[in-house]
């Protein structure tokens, strides 16, 4: 690193520690330590000689020195400083036009027309790929507010950063792209879910008001309650029962492949084959019996709005309505808070196709305990026969 290089930094520190308003929690010397740590990262992996990576630091060092004059315009009180700087350093005045430029860049509407504003670009926005981002875009926030700029609420500020991380920024360098996007991608997809749980904890609190003055009779409510809940005992049994089947044939066919069919080559075990065969045919036909009583069964998963309107579709059940838009569900949920007997119409049906789908899965449950039962009764038999023969 160049001398130059270490006296940006004692200044940019010293400054930034002394004068900087103590409002500014998000654009501190933290900040633009990380912003420096950043570039380091992208010049150690992008084709640029020493004169660039000279302005680079430099301008990583003091894009935001100009926080200490204000907000307003602070890219160009950054450039004021840094040419001072230079100045007194005597460094060439060609390299302060360029770390002006550079520092330029980092505007938030700017477009960067080189590989230096690429670089400077991501690395002031090179949070948004760190497992810190929620809480350092907190900081700014907090940071707006103490500055009086604007005040976001929790939500109002969630939004806008999902609004910013998907649709506004991107990183231009090939290494951000590569290394960053994918590290991005997570902080969306965690802020998405945090506004989805949100908006579902809203519509159920919606809802609870909207049904508190015409909420079903007690005795209503404990009959669709522990019916619903049987039905889900039931249906845990019968899987738990399924699970023990496959468990158990697996292993007697894992044992009859290991240990029992290599030796029936033998002719003293020839009298071996038959009651072997028939037990590991049982045992497949439990297991294709078995996984039919538990294998799923998803529905088309839309409807229309002519269903919804003629009551022909069950909204509670996540069958009828995986692969319809949010905004649609959503209005169709609306559409049957308003009606408590579609609400009633469709936990009834809940109930009863709940109800057929145990009974298959019983059904099929049953026909694999006898199919298992006749296998190990007729198999003990075929082997009885064979030794009494021999």
């Amino acid at each position: 690193m160049s001398d130059i290089i270490n006296k940006a930094e004692m200044y940019v520190s010293n400054l930034l520690s002394k004068e900087l308003d103590r409002n500014y929690l998000y654009h501190n010397l933290r900040h633009t330590q990380r912003v420096v740590k950043s570039t380091k990262e992208l010049i150690e992996n992008c084709k640029i000689d020493n004169k660039q990576k000279e302005i680079l630091m430099l301008a990583a060092w003091f894009h935001d020195t100009g926080y200490i004059k204000g907000c307003e315009k602070h890219e160009e009180k950054s450039c004021e400083i840094v040419k001072q700087f230079l100045k007194e350093n005597q460094v060439e005045e060609e390299i302060a036009r360029e770390v002006c430029k550079t520092i330029q860049a980092t505007a938030r509407k700017s477009n960067p027309e080189n590989i230096l504003e690429e670089i400077i670009r991501d690395a002031d926005s090179s949070h948004f790929s760190k497992a810190s981002y929620l809480d350092t875009c907190e900081l700014l926030r907090q940071e707006l507010a103490n500055l009086g700029i604007v005040n976001y609420t929790i939500d109002e500020w969630r939004k806008e950063n999902i609004k910013m991380l998907g649709t506004e920024h991107r990183y231009y360098t090939n290494y951000a792209q590569e290394n960053w996007t994918p590290k991005k991608l997570k902080n969306i997809a965690k802020l998405a879910k945090t506004e989805k749980k949100e908006e579902l904890k809203e519509k159920k609190e919606e809802l609870k008001v909207k049904l508190k003055n015409e909420s079903p009779e007690r005795g209503i409510q404990t009959l669709y309650r522990v019916t619903l809940r049987n039905h889900i005992k039931l249906s845990d049994i019968a899987d738990t029962k399924a699970n023990i089947l496959l468990s158990v044939n697996a292993i007697i066919i894992s044992l009859a492949m290991a240990n029992l069919i290599p030796k029936l080559d033998s002719f003293t075990h020839r009298h071996l084959v038959l009651p072997s065969l028939i037990l590991i045919l049982f045992s497949v036909a439990s297991i294709i019996f078995a996984i039919m009583s538990t294998r799923p069964n998803v529905t088309s998963g839309e409807f229309t709005e002519e269903d919804v309107a003629k009551r022909r579709v069950n909204l509670l059940f996540f069958g009828n309505f995986h692969k319809m838009p949010f905004d649609k569900y959503e209005k169709a949920l609306d559409e049957m808070i308003r009606d408590k007997q579609y609400i009633y119409h469709s936990l009834t049906k809940d109930l009863y196709y709940l109800g057929i789908v145990l009974a298959r899965k019983y059904k099929l449950l049953r026909t694999t305990y006898t199919i298992f039962m006749i296998g190990i009764i007729i198999s003990v038999i075929a082997y009885i026969i064979a030794f009494v023969l021999l």
